[in-house]
């Protein structure tokens, strides 16, 4: 007996039509009662937790043909592994598990869909099991060949499904708290929605991606393990990222598509936190951990202290062995999965991420050949304000008397750093002085810690810095200006990219020429036009009218509460006017927070390079480092309100995207359709 047979057995009652009532919910499909049957078209699909429930998405059309080949092919599924996602998973055909390439993720469920039924809480279609798919689609077979219809079904968890007619297919629910005594389950509540075929149901099926990769571009995240304001990790903001460029391709390179001269640059996302914060550091934190505000402690041993654990010698040392090992790691296992790349790499860096490339990048040597290497390059190529010879050093320690007797012994301020205390008393230098010589060295060794940069198996062409903080570091560090003629020993590019709010944000051109002032390269709009910049009266009659909306919510809805608040501080006004003082006195700081001063005519003008060109020195090839991103307008109306967002911003940021697309397609001679004003 067939396994339909068996179903219709044991529910051989016909079903009574359902009431006007429930007609109303139902969603019916277009099809000839009296046309033939035709086999319906599977679709596959993969499962994800999001936001702790289970979420069905659709592989994009190219990847679900090329599983369903391997899947009909005829040969044993087990063992049989399909690349999809443009190479970044492999699917297990035979254990029907979706497995990620390049970094650790939960294996997802696959699975080959034809039937579905709505979802309890919203509109997405769940689809039913593989076998019991197959079931259904047998009942459906035989039901159009002999046009017999209302055919009901019991699922393997009890659920009822209802084949009225082609139009009409119903999903019940069991009833719960149904008897123990293995009774037939009834239909009860309201019908759920059941389709056949994947072309049947509203979901959004992406075209797949082009085969031709011909650019790599890592991106390093920064603090903690989430990376924007939902919550989400380094590989889902790169999977935006990477999804605009994408869709960039498509509207800003149509020629070279068309001449089949490009095909896209796959960004691949490297992880640092998670090895860092299972070294047993969370348990010791934990230890000494106050119990008070516990989400908040939280947070900040997660997050915030991966700052410090860089400024640790010892953590520093974990994190750049972690970052520079996955990025090689991930490099080799990607030319093994594509032998046939010849393009370049190029790597990002967002927040601390940047910093740490750029410490990386700083203590790369010319020749990959060269392994071993100390934090010694950026003290030979920058002035760190401590470029002081011999005669000046003893001059500090107040032992010029001394400089003749090494002038005369030929030891300069290298091999002073090198003697021995007996080294000294041979060449009669006294107790006293001798232990502040050897002291002064010895100290200044310990500065200069003793952190070994890894090699980078490769030369990346271009850097990329997210609202980055290296120029703050760089001078807490007590580096006063960056040599003009400096550049990374094996990289050719760097772009310092910020939203003119981002608070974590600093630039880099002021370090290398201090004496002049002059804007940053305000990044064109992705649309070839400016953002919409409000005039003086315009903006000042907005912020006003925002104002008393804002006052009149207040009194509103918190007046009640007023009162109460005067209870707890009697004189909130000054608290606030010290707090504005201070933030007021921190702007000057950076002439990033002056751009909304600026006019946009003048802004521009600097952009298109109308003013006298500036010596930005080597770091760029010559060319400009620092770029802004124009501000929404709304956020011109409030910087304090939209800063945390602007330094989480250029995941999805299109203007971001493209000027790191056009400036990756440059160095390969492929330029954007229609130049961006």
């Amino acid at each position: 007996m067939s396994s339909v047979e068996a179903h219709q057995e044991q529910l051989s009652q016909s079903d009574p039509s359902p009431s006007p009532n429930s007609c109303s919910s139902f969603e019916l499909i277009d099809m000839d009662a009296g046309s033939l049957y035709e086999p319906v078209s599977p679709h596959w699909f993969y499962c994800k937790i999001i936001d702790s429930k289970e979420t069905w998405i659709p592989f994009n059309s190219e990847d679900s043909q090329q599983l369903e080949e391997a899947y009909g092919s005829g040969k044993d599924c087990r063992g049989r592994v399909v690349p999809t996602d443009g190479g970044r998973y492999d699917v297990h055909l035979g254990e029907r598990m979706r497995y990620a390439v390049y970094w650790d993720e939960l294996a997802s469920e696959v699975r080959r869909c034809t039937w579905f039924y709505k979802g309890d809480k919203d509109n997405k279609y769940v689809p039913y099991s593989e076998s019991f798919s197959r079931v259904l689609e047998e009942t459906y077979m035989l039901a159009v060949t002999l046009d017999e219809w209302k055919k009901k079904l019991e699922s393997p968890s009890r659920e009822i499904i209802i084949l009225h007619n082609p139009k009409l297919m119903v999903h019940y629910q069991p009833i719960a708290g149904s008897d123990e005594w293995g009774s037939t389950p009834t239909e009860q509540g309201r019908p759920r929605t059941v389709k056949r075929g994947v072309e049947n149901i509203s979901v959004d099926i992406h075209c797949g991606e082009p085969l031709q990769i011909d650019h790599l571009v890592f991106i390093v995240h920064g603090i903690g393990p989430a990376c924007d304001l939902r919550f989400r990790s380094i590989v889902q903001c790169v999977n935006d990222f990477r999804s605009v460029s994408l869709n960039l391709l498509q509207t800003h390179f149509k020629k070279a598509q068309e001449n089949q001269q490009m095909g896209r640059v796959e960004f691949l996302p490297v992880n640092w936190h998670s090895p860092l914060h299972s070294t047993g550091v969370d348990v010791d934190l934990q230890r000494i951990t106050l119990p008070s505000i516990n989400r908040l402690r939280h947070f900040t041993n997660d997050t915030i202290l991966d700052v410090f654990f860089y400024n640790s010698p010892t953590y520093c040392q974990t994190i750049v062995d972690t970052v520079a090992s996955e990025m090689n790691r991930i490099y080799t296992l990607f030319l093994q999965r594509n032998p046939d790349f010849k393009g370049g790499v190029s790597i990002a860096g967002h927040s601390l991420g940047s910093l740490i490339l750029f410490d990386i990048l700083t203590n790369q040597k010319d020749s990959l050949g060269d392994i071993d290497s100390e934090k010694d390059s950026p003290n030979i190529v920058m002035d760190h304000g401590d470029t002081a010879n011999l005669e000046e050093d003893l001059k500090k320690l107040q032992l010029s008397e001394f400089f003749n007797i090494f002038e005369k012994e030929k030891v300069d301020k290298e091999a002073l750093a090198l003697c021995t205390d007996r080294d000294l008393q041979e060449m009669g230098i006294p107790l006293g002085p001798r232990k502040k010589i050897i002291n002064y060295f010895k100290s200044r060794r310990n500065l200069l810690v003793s952190v070994k940069y890894p090699r980078l198996i490769y030369k990346p062409e271009i850097f990329f810095a997210f609202g980055s903080p290296i120029g703050m570091f760089l001078t807490v560090r007590g580096l006063k200006r960056i040599d003009p003629n400096y550049k990374f020993p094996t990289c050719k590019g760097f772009f310092n990219i910020y939203h003119p709010f981002d608070p974590v944000a600093y630039r880099i051109e002021p370090m290398v020429a201090p004496g002049v002032e002059f804007e940053p390269m305000l990044i064109p709009h992705h649309k070839g036009r400016k953002r919409m910049h409000l005039g003086k009266s315009i903006k000042l009659e907005l912020r006003e009218g925002l104002t008393r909306m804002s006052m009149d919510l207040k009194n509103n809805l918190l007046g009640s509460l007023r009162m109460a608040w005067k209870s707890f501080t009697r004189a909130p006004y000054p608290a606030l006017q010290a707090e504005t003082a201070e933030e007021a006195e921190a702007e000057p700081e950076s002439s990033l927070e002056q751009a909304s001063d600026v006019s946009t005519e003048e802004t521009c003008a600097a952009g298109k390079g109308e003013l006298p060109p500036v010596n930005v020195g080597m770091l760029n090839r010559g060319q400009r480092i620092d770029y802004v991103l124009q501000e929404k307008p709304i956020e011109s109306f409030n910087e304090y309100l939209f800063a945390l967002q602007s330094h989480l911003c250029y995941w999805e940021s299109e203007d971001t995207v493209l000027l790191v697309l056009k400036e990756i397609y440059q160095t390969q001679g492929i330029f954007l359709d229609q130049p961006l004003q």
